[in-house]
């Protein structure tokens, strides 16, 4: 009954002539030596692709990262499959705090350099306010030498904002587009991340703000919340084609494993035989039975 309770999870057929005591002992060793660990699921919001080492204080210079290739760095497991390989890249820190006066004119910032981050979809921009840089998202015209501002105040007539201005939501006129938009007043920009995406402001309701986001669907926002005027930068990523295998092991993606094939494979279509031919007959009319009636229980 004890080997039994202890080979219950290897599988195998404890019988005395089956299994000698060597054979017992490595076994047991090895059933020891694998503790039962749970395997995480992927998604909520982590990521098994790397890990970006923070420092404790924000900086512009480019973080070192470390590739998971798709596994948890706890257990070391395969979490996420298709994972691996890619070229190595720098993160660059987005802050993600557009802060402004609540009042008088806005506060102006200088567009340093545009560049590419392999760690995002969308260009960053190198911003200068005052005498700190930061890295920001880069709009779809944002160039180097542009001034953009940035303004909490919710004035009575909506403003003019240029492309890159950051304002709360109920200091835009509707048909705006946003992106960077935060969730609550004071949280930092939260949607609208990707590259060529937008969202719209519909329309305003009492000191809500109605916005579209890019999956079509309308979120409601405090009108204090903050977002940035214009389309993401980096608008051909989307339907830019991959091109060529290696190419896609250059950003990272694994090859598939080969079991799905169209017609015959693990999760393709089968090829079923054709239903029977089905016989169109004339309706026949069919006598109604008599009923008989009687006075009579």
């Amino acid at each position: 009954m004890a080997l039994n309770r202890l080979f219950a999870g290897l599988s195998i057929a404890v019988t005395p002539s089956v299994l000698g005591r060597r054979t017992i002992q490595i076994a047991a060793i090895n059933y020891a030596s694998k503790p039962n660990l749970v395997k995480p699921k992927p998604g909520f919001g982590k990521s098994y692709r790397r890990i970006v080492h923070f420092p404790e204080e924000y900086t512009v210079k480019p973080l070192e990262v470390t590739n998971l290739a798709g596994r948890d760095p706890v257990s070391g497991r395969v979490v996420a499959k298709g994972i691996g390989g890619g070229i190595k890249h720098k993160y660059h820190w987005i802050n993600w705090f557009r802060d402004g006066p609540t009042e008088g004119p806005p506060q102006e910032e200088k567009v340093i350099q545009i560049l590419e981050c392999g760690c995002r979809t969308a260009h960053v921009a190198l911003v200068a306010v005052g005498d700190k840089l930061k890295y920001i998202l880069a709009t779809e015209n944002m160039k180097a030498g542009d001034i953009i501002k940035t303004s909490r105040h919710l004035p009575r007539i909506p403003v003019r904002a240029n492309e890159g201005d950051a304002y709360v939501l109920g200091a835009l006129p509707t048909g705006t587009l946003v992106h960077c938009i935060e969730k609550e007043p004071g949280q930092g920009g939260l949607y609208v991340h990707a590259a060529g995406t937008y969202g719209t402001i519909l329309r305003k309701q009492d000191d809500r703000v109605i916005v579209q986001m890019p999956s079509k669907r309308p979120f409601s926002f405090s009108q204090y919340c903050m977002a940035v005027v214009g389309r993401l930068s980096n608008i051909e990523h989307g339907t830019t084609p991959i091109g060529s295998p290696q190419r896609n092991r250059w950003l990272g993606n694994r090859p598939r494993s080969g079991l799905w094939r169209r017609k015959d494979g693990r999760h393709g279509r089968k090829i079923k035989p054709p239903k029977p031919v089905k016989e169109i007959n004339h309706p026949t009319k069919f006598p109604l039975p008599t009923i008989q009636l009687n006075m009579h229980p």
